[in-house]
Order: C-alpha cells, then structure tokens, then sequence
C-alpha cells in the first residue's frame, strides 16, 4: 500500500497534535507536581490540556478536510 502526499499531511498533523499533547502533560506534571501529588492548579491545567487537546483535533480535522 502507497501512501499518498494527502496522507503523509494527515499523519503528520495528527502525529504533531500528539506530540505537543504528551509535551503539556509532562511540563505540567513536572511544574505542579509536589510529592507523588499533583496540585489542585496542576489538576486544572491538565483537564485544560485535555480540553485544548480535543479543540486541536476538531480543528486539524476541519483544516485537513477544507484543503482536499
């Protein structure tokens, strides 16, 4: 099976969407992390992360799907 330029573009997207995603959480969990703990602001950032994370993706999907 080839894979087209059109899909290389799509896995590349995804793949950095996930990157930057692991990234976050390991900064945050590094910064607000006291113990074997996470702080209450750490807690909050992560569902943030998570809410930018699944925004990041909607958006990916919506740009790769305009461009075809």
């Amino acid at each position: 099976m080839e894979i087209d330029a059109e899909m290389r573009r799509k896995i590349a997207v995804s793949i950095g969407a996930v990157v930057v995603f692991i990234a976050l959480l390991v900064v945050i969990g590094m910064q607000f992390t006291t113990g074997h703990n996470l702080s209450n602001i750490g807690a909050y950032y992560f569902v943030g992360v998570i809410a930018l994370f699944v925004l990041l993706m909607g958006a990916a999907g919506i740009f790769l799907d305009v461009r075809e």
